[in-house]
């Protein structure tokens, strides 16, 4: 595995823990504190790190179903993650008890464009 391919998927599957952890963790508590607002956008920089490096590996954006959720799936993590700042920032309590059905929803959006890739990247090599 090239060092550059080894770097995108720690940096990915970094983001993918941080960003489980957070969500769940938020979930369970019904509350949206600070330290879940941290690992939000820690797991969005992973993420853009990995998938920017991934894009490089591939030579470019490919528009197909992975390409697409993925562009989604970061532009719902930073809508996420500045919600979440205002929502923190607000202190609205109604706001920081429901947060985590957003948080959900992103979340799950995130890993199937997690997934479609994983796919797309070993599907061929199950085939061959």
């Amino acid at each position: 595995m090239s060092p550059m391919l080894t770097a995108a998927t720690v940096s990915i599957l970094t983001a993918a823990a941080i960003y489980t952890i957070a969500v769940f963790s938020e979930a369970r508590s019904h509350v949206l504190r600070p330290w879940h607002l941290a690992l939000f956008w820690l797991g969005l920089v992973f993420d853009t790190t990995g998938t920017t490096l991934m894009g490089r590996i591939a030579g470019g954006f490919e528009l197909n179903v992975h390409g697409v959720l993925g562009i989604v799936a970061i532009v719902l993590m930073l809508v996420h993650a500045g919600w979440a700042t205002t929502v923190t920032v607000v202190k609205r309590e109604a706001l920081m008890r429901n947060f985590h059905h957003f948080s959900l929803t992103v979340w799950t959006l995130w890993m199937v464009s997690l997934v479609t890739g994983l796919a797309l990247a070993f599907l061929p090599m199950l085939q061959g």
